[in-house]
């Protein structure tokens, strides 16, 4: 057996490729699967991205580190099964996909090479997921057969303490066709419509309904760019305190060149002299030490903003439209960009740098902004375009000393009041995303965006102008029913700070969202009372409880110190004790805890039920569900 590391650079096609009696598994001490749509909606953007560059180099989607101490047919994944597993579920999305088309297509001479192709690439799939010798495995669709190969999936075995749902991948693995999978896949109870679904059976959908998959061209192209031209580093070791080490190592800060050393070496080159090189020591030096504090408070980092500048000067010289005329979502690198395809920018250095300079004076003002705060809980992209909007404001700012810019007051409250509106508008958006089965990336979101960014970046565009078009395209993809349907399910703690942020306007009051913030469960997770909690709640098992207990309506803001110590207090302590007491909401400075002080402090026993928790949700969804398209706003 060897024993020493073992890297390898292999496809994905060849690395999930398993010998008849090695498996993949996953340790007990692993997390479950967590991977959601925007995750396996970046994977597919990567890829389709990569086709479409026309690049001749294969796509690297990282490393993969394997413990092999137990046997070596045993391929334990320390780090990877986030990876693997989606692979898995691609991979037979694309199977289900190209049998359908295969059972469709017509016998004629125009369909025979499309029909080799695809033929291949089923040959290919099955002998990847199912340990299946290619020569064994028929041209076309036989359901008895490939039911037959289907039910000996053993390519995976999935031990982590943490999966609720380990049978769920096999099950549809060893479905025959998608409408089998959707009948046998689990169903969370208290869940309605696409949430009801587990991580797994919901990823699977999102491949198997993507439309480009009924393109035949663009089905065939994509599963074998997927087998043979994309590729991970899999590091094997024989024992599992290396394969540890390797991955704390493999993941903690090195010191590679980044982008932005890279550009600024070029910038640096492109100066006339000395004196203008140390003029744009000064100002770079000043710029990182902006950016530098600025990614402290995960704002941005100086690569941030640099993509934030592409994006800006792509949508002004229109590069983001293709040659048909329409929206073309896909970007190229931060050095290619700079160094290749917009070389000017850095061939004017010292202008450049205050360009950036200027984004950073504004990201310092807009980061403390209760909406910007809110809207960051949602999505990062969100930052991409508000940057260029951003863009109208670089004439507010004069030279200063030491290579900084200042705003009068006047200017810079305007400027507030500026981005406090289209952080809202973006709000709005973003929040629908983190509602919807669908990634950033469709075309109800990216495209959109891409388009509209044009219009943000141009100065003589008026604010209301695009406000019409977002509530325009909001109203016409969406329905309202089905939004509210959605918060009322939803679990997550980003429109926790959304609900805080409306219920403040509704009420006339300053939302201050600060760094001391946690999440509060009204009726707690866990604790010693945590029974007669529910009792009182009127709580009948843990099914209900597990439905209830994440909903928005039983979830506010509370200070973090308090909230720490707060969790299993009953619901009369927490109503009627002080903050300072660490025990109560009483004088906490967020809206929702203040609302609930007043409402039940006459009350001498007050109990927090389902009853409220139904209520506090349904004025929480009409709350957001009216903001998001564009009524009884304040």
């Amino acid at each position: 057996m060897a024993k020493n590391i073992e890297p390898k650079l292999v496809t994905i096609g060849s690395y999930l490729k398993l010998e008849d009696d090695a498996k993949f598994i996953i340790p007990e001490y692993q997390r479950k699967y967590a991977w959601e749509i925007s995750n396996c909606d970046k994977l597919w953007s990567d890829i389709t991205d990569f086709i479409e560059s026309k690049s001749k180099d294969l796509y690297f989607f990282g490393t993969i580190i394997i413990n092999c101490s137990n046997d070596d047919t045993e391929l334990g994944l320390i780090d990877g099964q986030q990876r693997t597993t989606t692979f898995l579920l691609l991979l037979k999305a694309l199977l289900t996909k190209i049998n359908e088309t295969l059972e469709k297509m017509v016998d004629d001479p125009e369909s025979e090479q499309l029909k080799r192709g695809l033929r291949e690439r089923r040959r290919n799939l099955i002998s990847i997921l199912y340990k299946i010798d290619p020569d064994n495995i028929t041209d076309e669709p036989n359901d008895k057969k490939d039911q037959e190969v289907y039910n000996s999936f053993n390519n995976l075995i999935n031990n982590s303490n943490q999966e609720t749902y380990k049978e769920e991948l096999v099950n549809i693995m060893k479905s025959l066709k998608y409408e089998d999978a959707e009948r046998s896949a689990i169903k969370i109870p208290y869940k309605q419509k696409d949430n009801r679904y587990t991580n797994f059976f919901k990823n699977y959908k999102h491949f198997y309904f993507k439309e480009d998959l009924n393109k035949i061209d663009f089905l065939n192209k994509f599963t074998r760019t997927i087998l043979e031209e994309c590729q991970v580093i899999e590091i094997k070791s024989w024992k599992v305190e290396q394969a540890i080490t390797m991955f704390n190592s493999l993941n903690s800060d090195g010191m590679p060149l980044t982008d932005s050393d890279i550009i600024y070496s070029k910038m640096f080159a492109a100066t006339k002299d000395n004196t203008e090189r140390k003029i744009l020591g000064e100002k770079w030096r000043y710029l990182i030490e902006l950016t530098n504090e600025l990614e402290r408070e995960k704002i941005v980092s100086i690569n941030g903003l640099l993509n934030q500048k592409m994006y800006l000067y792509r949508s002004i010289n229109k590069d983001t439209i293709n040659a048909s005329g329409n929206i073309d979502v896909t970007t190229p690198g931060l050095r290619r960009y700079y160094t290749e395809l917009n070389i000017n920018l850095i061939k004017r250095p010292l202008e450049f740098c205050d360009e950036l300079i200027k984004l950073a004076e504004i990201w310092n003002i807009a980061k403390d902004n209760s909406t910007i705060k809110v809207l960051f809980n949602f999505n990062d992209n969100s930052k991409l375009f508000l940057a260029s909007y951003f863009h109208r404001y670089d004439s507010y700012f004069i030279n200063g000393d030491n290579q900084k810019f200042i705003i009068d007051e006047e200017n810079k409250n305007h400027l507030i009041n500026e981005i406090e509106n289209m952080a809202e508008l973006m709000l709005r958006l973003f929040a629908i995303l983190s509602l919807v089965d669908a990634g950033y990336s469709s075309s109800n979101f990216k495209s959109f965006l891409f388009k509209e960014e044009i219009k943000l970046a141009n100065k003589s565009i008026s604010f209301e102008e695009i406000k019409f078009d977002f509530d325009q395209h909001i109203n016409k993809c969406w329905e309202k029913d089905n939004i509210l349907t959605r918060i009322n399910d939803y679990e997550k703690n980003d429109i926790v700070y959304l609900n805080e942020y409306l219920f403040a306007k509704e009420n006339g009051k300053k939302l201050k969202i600060s760094a001391d913030i946690d999440i509060e469960h009204i009726m707690p997770q866990s604790g010693k009372n945590i029974k007669a909690i529910q009792n009182d709640a009127e709580i009948e098992n843990d099914d209900m409880f597990s439905n209830y207990i994440n909903k928005v309506g039983n979830k506010i803001l509370l200070e973090y110190n308090i909230n720490r110590t707060i969790g299993n207090e009953w619901f009369r302590t927490k109503i009627s004790t002080e903050i300072s007491e660490k025990s109560g909401y009483v004088e906490s400075k967020y809206p929702l805890a203040q609302y609930l002080v007043e409402k039940y402090k006459n009350e001498s026993k007050p109990y927090w039920t389902k009853s409220d928790i139904e209520t506090a949700t349904a004025n929480a969804s009409e709350r957001i569900v009216n903001f998001i398209f564009g009524e009884n706003l304040k």
